[in-house]
């Protein structure tokens, strides 16, 4: 590039020499076909592209011109003053110069998770749990993450909720209860199973079987279940059950004296108490349907084996495949020695670390 500097400076002086002995006249027609070409040349090209040798030349020759002859120019007087505070810039900017480091990854994807699993969070909240886990970020640092990842603040966020949250903040509260039978091997006797499940958690309380399910006694089931819950019960605000003849007034308002509103779904619509309908699902594809039941006592010890499975042992999708009340620690990883616990003679395998 310096020769190329040098080689014009050496053309122009060149030029000079040769206008030295040219008439004034000839001089003023080619200054006139120099001003045509570039009118031309700036027809087809707004902004010509110069390199740093052609700058230098055309800022030295520009200071030379008359004030009136510089507006015909390829380059204004702006354009010559850019490119000399761009010179000074370059020359005033420190290469290695580090700036604001960037955001770790690993903060970023905890503020979306945050964010998208809290609506009704705020820049500054979410700045306070980071800095509970250990991650130093300020408020305008956790504002510019959500709006690169076109995530709305809080209040636009916190709009509307899903059916899907909505369900599931209410699961917490809710009890469902259903009724499922169980016909005799040897008698053919019909046994009614009365249960009832914490939507929340899944967890499953048989209150009792019998071969005559009447009012009175399933309003008696409705006292056995206060007195498991017992402190507990002040917990749940609704009851989903069917229209059976069985749930009588009485039954409605033992629920009711502890706070616990009756939900009666619609006839005919057992989807409406889905989490019973599936636990009755369950019961009989892993336990009754595949053992002849000889009488109610053979079937109580059955049900108290598979709901004690069921309760602590047994995964559940919904719940992140944890039981709804582990009674033993999780394995630690790589855990290679594993015992198996038959359950019901072997119908039903549990497995849990060995001892060392």
């Amino acid at each position: 590039m310096a020769l190329r500097l040098l080689y014009l400076v050496f053309v122009r002086l060149g030029g000079w020499l040769v206008l030295l002995g040219r008439s004034s006249a000839a001089k003023d027609i080619e200054l006139l076909v120099l001003r045509h070409e570039v009118a031309v040349l700036r027809r087809g090209q707004r902004r010509p592209r110069l390199d740093w040798a052609d700058r230098a030349v055309l800022a030295a020759l520009t200071r030379q011109l008359p004030a009136w002859l510089r507006q015909h120019r390829l380059v204004s007087p702006g354009t010559v003053l850019r490119w000399h505070r761009r010179l000074v810039a370059k020359k005033w900017t420190y290469p290695n110069r580090s700036g604001r480091p960037r955001v770790d990854e690993a903060v970023v994807a905890l503020i979306e998770r945050m964010a998208r699993e809290n609506t009704g969070w705020g820049y500054r909240r979410i700045q306070g749990e980071l800095l509970k886990l250990g991650h130093r970020t300020s408020a305008s640092t956790v504002r510019r993450v959500l709006k690169r990842l076109r995530i709305p603040p809080s209040p636009t966020r916190n709009s509307d909720t899903s059916w899907r949250r909505f369900l599931r903040a209410q699961a917490g509260s809710m009890l469902a209860c259903d009724f499922f039978h169980v016909d005799c091997v040897l008698t053919l006797k019909r046994v009614y199973v009365f249960f009832v499940m914490e939507v929340g958690t899944r967890y499953v309380h048989i209150l009792g079987t019998t071969t005559n399910p009447d009012g009175r006694w399933t309003t008696q089931q409705s006292r056995n279940l206060l007195m498991e819950l017992d402190d507990r019960a002040s917990e749940f605000r609704f009851l989903v059950r069917d229209r059976a003849a069985q749930f009588i007034a009485s039954f409605d308002s033992i629920l009711a004296d502890v706070g616990i509103k009756v939900v009666k779904i619609p006839p005919r619509c057992p989807r409406a108490n889905c989490y019973a309908e599936r636990f009755v699902g369950t019961v009989r594809r892993e336990l009754t349907d595949r053992l002849l039941i000889i009488n109610e006592h053979h079937l109580k010890s059955l049900l108290n084996r598979y709901v004690s499975h069921y309760n602590h042992r047994r995964p559940h999708r919904a719940r992140d495949h944890t039981p709804p009340r582990p009674d033993h620690p999780t394995g630690g990883s790589g855990c290679r020695a594993v015992r198996r616990r038959r359950v019901l003679g072997g119908l039903i395998n549990e497995y849990e670390p060995a001892a060392a």
